[in-house]
């Protein structure tokens, strides 16, 4: 299936490349002054994709590109695919020795070939054309549905540079649809400080009361009926986009796993921000940091899962020096990219209390994970332990439920302990004894006495 798709977008991206061939021989003689069968650039008819198999084609009507749209998801594509058919534009200016300005263009790190600006892409298609110029210049605007869907963008500037200067980009995961036919999935990196959530668990696995499982069933029903609810039934013009949801509760409780298992009960991917590569003590990096996983996210169906969130959504301080006002203006800016995120957002918490108020009057449900109660606990300690393990005839499962609180994911360390402490003495049984150390271990680890 997978070599079926780079054949199709190969075969149809070939057809491109030679549409876009055309384009820069006529822009370079039109400039030249030179003869050409064309009068402008914009009579070189693109070519037409009804009915083909490729996912570049699909892409293309899908989103109805026009003439100069199909030209720029082209042209920032060329760089990844054919990089050499731009090095036309880094001839130099014989007067000058440098590169013609009304090229634009850069140099990457380590890419030796033309990188292109909004610059190239306004002098190809615009020429000296300012008023097809000033045109070509709204389909970098926020309300494009090139950034409305994160297809391509132009690199910042900073402040007082020409924003046309700006390097072309192109998301990866379009790059990688329109290449090889499938979304690869982000690697955790600075670029992305995220990892993707999974687990071998099943729905059923859940050990939590029916008041909890009513609530994860809204959120359910959210993931799987957005669309009918905001576009269907008209309730985009009411409701603001997205979910946001709190999971609170003791450490061990099932937030990270009901997270996981939400995304794989419904087909999502999940993503658990990694506190540590994304707040920064530096002013602006914090920002930065969580722009580049909301912006990866933005459309793509993905739920964004923040651990111990008080790091990042803790109460707001007074403003007593700088330090106080940057940290506000962190929660201010992620507040509102929270706000205007059109996936679903689970923060966790140990204590709702930790979570600043402006974040909690936002949120569409609160959901308490509570510690287990008795028979949520033998639940758990029935389902833990493997089916090739016996348990010594003195163990009471219902007795150890009933005496010692303990959260679910403590459990699990404690049934490890257990089956370690026999692996070791190379036997198949769990005794007494390997279940109440693994207990005593665990109330150590809390300053807690059995």
């Amino acid at each position: 299936m997978v070599a079926s798709s780079i054949l199709h977008n190969a075969r149809d991206i070939q057809t491109e490349l030679s549409w876009f061939r055309e384009i820069l021989k006529t822009r370079s003689k039109l400039n030249g002054g030179e003869e050409t069968p064309y009068g402008d650039v914009y009579d070189i008819t693109p070519p037409l994709f009804n009915g083909r198999e490729s996912s570049y084609g699909q892409f293309v009507r899908q989103h109805n590109l026009d003439y100069e749209e199909r030209f720029l998801l082209i042209l920032a594509m060329v760089p990844h695919i054919k990089p050499e058919l731009l090095d036309m534009f880094l001839a130099k200016n014989q007067q000058t020795q440098q590169v013609y300005t009304e090229f634009g263009g850069k140099k990457g790190k380590n890419h030796l070939g033309f990188i292109p600006t909004g610059e190239t892409a306004a002098f190809i298609l615009a020429g000296s054309d300012l008023e097809r110029r000033f045109s070509i210049q709204r389909l970098f605007d926020s309300t494009h549905t090139f950034a409305k869907e994160n297809i391509l963008w132009l690199e910042d500037m900073e402040n007082g540079e020409p924003r046309l200067s700006g390097a072309l980009q192109i998301s990866k995961e379009v790059l990688d649809l329109l290449t090889i036919g499938e979304y690869r999935k982000p690697q955790f990196s600075t670029e992305f400080p995220a990892k993707l959530l999974t687990t071998n668990m099943e729905w059923t696995d859940l050990v939590l009361g029916d008041n909890i499982l009513d609530q994860l069933k809204e959120i359910e029903t959210w993931i799987l009926n957005h669309h009918t609810l905001m576009k269907d039934w008209g309730m985009e013009k009411n409701l603001k986009p997205g979910y946001k949801t709190l999971f609170y509760g003791p450490p061990g409780t099932g937030k990270t796993l009901t997270a996981s298992l939400l995304g794989k009960k419904t087909g999502r991917d999940v993503y658990r921000i990694d506190l540590s590569q994304t707040v920064s003590k530096y002013i602006g990096e914090t920002e930065k940091n969580l722009a580049k996983v909301f912006d990866r996210a933005e459309n793509k169906e993905w739920i964004l899962f923040f651990d111990e969130a008080d790091a990042l959504f803790g109460n707001r301080t007074r403003t007593k020096d700088a330090h106080d006002r940057f940290a506000n203006q962190q929660v201010s800016y992620l507040l509102q990219r929270i706000e205007d995120h059109n996936g679903l957002v689970i923060l966790a918490s140990n204590l709702k209390n930790n979570i600043d108020n402006a974040f909690l009057r936002r949120l569409q449900l609160m959901v308490h994970f509570p510690m287990p109660g008795i028979k949520e606990r033998l639940t758990l300690w029935e389902n833990g332990f493997s089916k090739a393990v016996r348990l010594e005839d003195k163990i009471d499962l219902s007795a150890i439920a009933n005496e010692y609180e303990l959260a679910g994911g403590t459990i699990v360390n404690i049934i490890q302990h257990s089956s370690l402490r026999a692996l070791g003495r190379d036997s198949n049984e769990i005794h007494l004894a390997d279940i109440m150390a693994g207990i005593k271990r665990e109330y150590h680890k809390n300053r807690r006495t059995i």
